[in-house]
């Protein structure tokens, strides 16, 4: 057994944390992701990186697209949270002191107004773009459902790169609603479309 926040090296070489919780019979409940080391899911990490070479020819980035789409109905993503200024007092000297902070995750606004959440494939992706952040790890399809109940317009992956990914309308919809990706027909009359589960 590992001492508790030592990390211990898996047989694929990962280093992984973990530590035992005893008490008073109250349980901690288990990670969603309990093997998580923090890279990208291996399919979305190459949809998105196939639909960054795919630029400039439009028929290649639309299935390089879809291809985002349907890793991202099986991936994990780290949604960041940062800490934000609750309440503020002042100290005997005057000067204002944080009282409390609270933890948010993190909306962008555009130019056009409206709002995305951010998400990442990986810590380092996330990193890039703040390191103080800190990670959340869901399924891509709980973050969909948060930047909807948060009144966004998008999910955006990887912000800072190196394959940034915007999922909005439509698409953001059916991934908060659980749907999967499904191709009908063949050849070049094959379409690809969302398929609610049943």
């Amino acid at each position: 057994m590992s001492r508790p926040y030592e990390p211990t090296t898996g047989p694929d070489g990962k280093r992984r944390w973990s530590f035992d919780v005893t008490g008073d019979g109250r349980s901690l409940e288990a990670p969603a992701f309990p093997d998580d080391d923090g890279t990208a899911d291996a399919g979305l990490a190459a949809a998105l990186a196939a639909r960054t070479a795919a630029r400039g020819d439009r028929a290649a980035a639309g299935q390089a697209y879809l291809a985002c789409l349907d890793a991202l109905t099986r991936a994990r993503l780290l949604v960041p949270v940062v800490a934000v200024l609750g309440e503020v007092g002042l100290a005997e000297n005057g000067l204002a002191v944080e009282k409390d902070s609270d933890m948010a995750a993190v909306l962008l606004t555009g130019a056009d107004g409206r709002t995305a959440l951010l998400s990442f494939s990986a810590t380092a992706t996330m990193a890039a773009w703040d390191p103080e952040a800190r990670p959340v790890a869901v399924p891509a399809r709980t973050a969909a459902e948060a930047a909807i109940a948060e009144g966004a317009s998008a999910l955006v992956l990887d912000l800072a790169g190196p394959h940034r990914l915007v999922v909005e309308g439509d698409d953001l919809s059916a991934l908060a609603s659980g749907w999967t990706l499904a191709r009908v027909g063949e050849g070049q009359g094959a379409t690809v479309g969302w398929v609610r589960p049943t």
